[in-house]
Parts: structure tokens; C-alpha cells; sequence
């Protein structure tokens, strides 16, 4: 089973304040509850280190990432790959009169059980722990 999750927010801040968050790859890590470390690897790659609250998997799972995609300052893709699963996440900024819209697409592919179960519950909070992040870093209210 495969899980898809998008959410969309707004936000009063010019595309270009939003981006300087987006692209950096520590700060979209950061607010992600199961990521417990974080090490950057090279100009485009990062391994991420999480701890999933599921009984099969006891320990810390590096998983590896690679931004496929860099189009300053509009989209950013990248593809994070493990033992435990794989995943693809994109954000993409537009301009609006109030701001910048913001479009977050993950998708979960796990190669245990009960990874892609614990995403389809949690995933819209991780995402709500990102846009909180951007607008902590912004120093915009919600």
C-alpha cells in the first residue's frame, strides 16, 4: 500500500522568504516529529535519521535523500530511500496576492508493516508541524 498526502496553506510572506525555509533541507527535516538527526551529505543530499513508533522496526533508519528536483524559487522534489521505506515529497511555492500558497505532496511506499499505516495517521501532522515551522521561522502568527 502506497499513501499520498497533500495539504495546501497560505501564507502573508513573499515567495522568496517562504523559499529561503523550503530549500534548505535541515529546516524541512527538522519539524518532522520521527526525525531524530539530520546530517547533510552534499549540495543536493541529506540522510535523514528517524525512529518510527512501530513494533517492527526498533531502531534508528537512516534513510538517504536526494533532491531530484531544485527550481529556485518555485519547486523543490527530493526522494528519500531506506530499508523500511521510500519516500517522495515535493513543495511547491506560488505567488498569490496575500503571499505565497504553498503545496505539499508526500507519497509512502513501506517495505515493513505498519510503515505506510503510521504516515496515513500522521503524515497531515507532520505537515502541520512544517508550515508551523515556516511561520516560527518567518516570525509569522498562525
Amino acid at each position: 500500500m502506497t499513501v499520498r498526502v497533500e495539504r495546501t496553506f497560505e501564507l502573508p510572506a513573499e515567495r522568496d522568504r517562504v523559499w529561503s525555509f523550503i530549500a534548505d533541507p535541515e529546516k524541512r527535516a527538522r519539524p518532522i516529529s520521527v526525525v531524530d538527526d539530520f546530517e547533510k551529505t552534499g549540495e543536493h543530499t541529506a540522510t535523514w535519521y528517524v525512529r518510527l513508533p512501530i513494533p517492527v522496526i526498533d531502531r534508528r533508519v537512516a534513510i538517504e535523500t536526494e533532491e531530484t528536483t531544485f527550481d529556485p524559487p518555485r519547486y523543490v522534489e527530493f526522494v528519500g530511500r531506506s530499508k523500511v521505506m521510500r519516500v517522495v515529497g515535493e513543495h511547491e511555492l506560488h505567488e498569490t496576492d496575500e503571499g505565497t500558497r504553498v503545496e505539499n505532496r508526500f507519497t509512502v511506499d513501506g517495505k515493513l508493516p505498519g510503515v505506510e499505516r503510521y504516515f496515513k495517521r500522521n503524515m497531515d501532522e507532520q505537515l502541520q508541524n512544517i508550515e508551523a515551522a515556516i511561520r516560527e521561522d518567518l516570525g509569522i502568527e498562525a
